[in-house]
């Protein structure tokens, strides 16, 4: 197969399984490059592509402006924080001031769920969710794929457990789609309070105790705890979190296997997971973050290419 079956990147539960070997096999590719001492391509030198991001983000954001720049794209930078969108002007109407300029592509992060594809019905132009919500974030979960794929040399039949903050988490949901798209074998930990209640629709898992849940895993994804989504306390202190569901050295070197410890960022150390554990051998946080750029120009590459035609 040589290109998408789809003409965005709305989310994970959109996509085959040939698309994401597609997305991967050229992320190899990407990788090579960025490896190399020039480090650009002139690929998509006719292509412009506009960041909008309604919601903070610095390292997704820093990781597509890269991917894009590296395949010489035309980038235009906007933030909400700075915009008319504070005057009032509304989602369609922002967008149609940016195509206007002539955009190719739209990556666009937003706090409501769905406004990819919204977004999508409305504007020609090539439009990638990176972030909608607590809904999904697909590039996120291509690239912690890619780096199993890297480190384990298959995603399929690795057994994942996705541990914190399930409930706030549109990390949790892509990866979820893509590991068992994949097939892998998929398991939630956390307090009950941060577990969606319908989880089990999805086929996943569900453990309550991290000791339990590390020695079934073969790799742990470890999320933050998202304070800045909760309008209330999920759970009566962060240092209890803590003692139940924060991974340190000592409870990793006790478990009967070695497992790879994963983490999308921005790591909240000494909560979640410890700093010997972050940065220790079966840690792979720092390869996520390079396989970001590859996995994102990867997605940016092959959607242009389908606009190009």
């Amino acid at each position: 197969m040589s290109e998408l079956s789809v003409d965005h990147l709305l989310g994970i539960k959109y996509l085959n399984k040939a698309d994401i070997e597609l997305i991967f096999n050229t992320a190899d590719h990407f990788k090579e490059v960025i490896n190399r001492p020039i480090k650009k391509v002139p690929s998509l030198r006719d292509i412009t592509i506009a960041n909008l991001f309604f919601e903070n983000s610095t390292r997704t954001k820093l990781s597509f402006e890269l991917a894009e720049k590296r395949l010489s794209a035309d980038v235009l930078n906007f933030s909400s924080a700075q915009s008319s969108v504070k005057k009032g002007e509304t989602l369609i109407d922002t967008v149609n001031n940016i195509l206007s300029m002539k955009v190719d592509m739209v990556v666009m992060r937003h706090p409501s769920p769905g406004a990819g594809v919204f977004l999508s019905k409305h504007v020609k132009a090539s439009i990638i969710n990176a972030g909608d919500g607590a809904h999904e974030h697909p590039t996120q979960a291509l690239l912690d794929s890619f780096s199993i794929r890297e480190k384990l040399g298959s995603v399929r039949g690795k057994k994942v457990v996705i541990v914190g903050d399930i409930l706030h988490s549109r990390v949790a949901l892509s990866n979820i789609y893509a590991l068992q798209l994949q097939g892998a074998e998929v398991m939630v930990c956390g307090p009950k309070t941060l577990i969606p209640k319908f989880i089990d629709k999805l086929g996943v898992m569900v453990e309550t105790n991290l000791r339990t849940a590390l020695n079934w895993c073969d790799v742990a994804n470890m999320l933050r705890v998202q304070n800045e989504r909760m309008d209330v306390s999920y759970f009566p202190s962060t240092r209890e979190y803590t003692q139940q569901f924060g991974v340190n050295k000592v409870l990793l070197d006790s478990l009967d296997k070695d497992i790879v410890i994963m983490h999308p960022g921005p790591i909240n150390r000494g909560v979640e997971i410890t700093s010997d554990v972050a940065d220790s051998k079966q840690s792979i946080i720092l390869d996520q973050v390079q396989n970001g750029v590859a996995v994102r120009m990867a997605v940016i590459y092959l959607l242009a290419s389908k606009i190009k035609q």
